[in-house]
């Protein structure tokens, strides 16, 4: 069992940064070395991801095996050296293990918070897969899963709720929860030895990134918004997402946990095979 944070704790320390003039920033992680740094570094909050697992391996963020088992499986790891900072699980609302009818989609909400996460996020994603959203929704287990699993949170839990959205209908729909963050995607991370390759530029993504904070914000003004992906890949990416939108921070996956050590390693070691032997 880990130290929850409770979610008006959460919402207080995430305004008090807004107010502050400080980006919010939510840091994927999934060792524990990372979640250490990310906590010393000043995340706001340490998102786990099982597919955190691939990138360090080596690999582009790939989906594999039992998500949520993994993931609840990654929590003592992490717990065992995060301080003060809240834990969010990365759930997969359509779990086939879990979650195929809608009391087990509650029993697997209650399975992470006795774990001892301080909240959720609705990933892995169906939003991430167009056609196979689609099929999925045509048999009722579809990204509207996620929008029930983050509800089931909110109203039956108070459990703090983070959600990913992909376009308007999406951001509307998690509004109405209402989520207490909504985490606006603008498309998978460019950038590092395994990122992709095609991406929008800067403009598109902020662009589309506004446009979902104001569907979000239509329906619950209150409800405090970042964005993630695309272009926005490094520290000095986010400045251009601020000028040009209204989000208040930002959640990096790859931009935390994989770019940023592959960029330390490969420094590192050209520095040490620079240094001459004695003749």
């Amino acid at each position: 069992m880990g130290n929850p944070i409770d979610r008006s704790e959460i919402l207080r320390r995430l305004r008090q940064s807004i107010a502050e003039g400080k980006p919010i920033l939510g840091a994927g992680v999934s060792t524990g070395l990372v979640a250490k740094c990310a906590e010393l570094g000043g995340a706001d909050l340490l998102i786990v991801y099982s597919t955190g697992l691939s990138r360090h391996m080596g690999l582009p963020t790939t989906l594999y095996g039992d998500s949520n088992g993994v993931t609840l499986g990654m929590f003592d790891e992490l717990n065992n050296v995060v301080k003060d900072t809240p834990i969010i699980a990365g759930i997969e609302a359509t779990d086939p293990y879990r979650a195929f009818y809608r009391e087990n989609l509650d029993k697997l909400v209650k399975l992470f918070i006795d774990k001892g996460f301080s909240g959720v996020i609705n990933f892995p994603t169906l939003g991430l897969y167009d056609k196979w959203r689609r099929w999925r929704e045509t048999v009722g287990f579809g990204f509207d899963w996620e929008v029930e699993m983050l509800r089931i949170a909110h109203d039956e839990y108070d459990w703090f709720t983070v959600s990913y959205v992909f376009d308007t209908e999406d951001a509307r729909k998690m509004a109405e929860i209402p989520v207490d963050v909504q985490c606006v995607h603008v498309g998978a991370t460019v950038g590092g030895l395994v990122g992709y390759e095609v991406a929008t530029v800067h403009e598109e993504a902020a662009k589309s990134a506004q446009v979902m904070i104001e569907a979000t914000k239509d329906v619950n003004p209150d409800i405090i918004c970042l964005a993630h992906g695309g272009p926005f890949a490094e520290p000095e990416d986010t400045k251009f997402l601020y000028e040009h939108s209204d989000a208040a921070g930002f959640v990096g996956a790859s931009s935390i946990e994989r770019i940023p050590i592959e960029k330390a390693v490969v420094s590192t070691v050209k520095e040490y095979k620079s240094v001459p032997l004695r003749k």
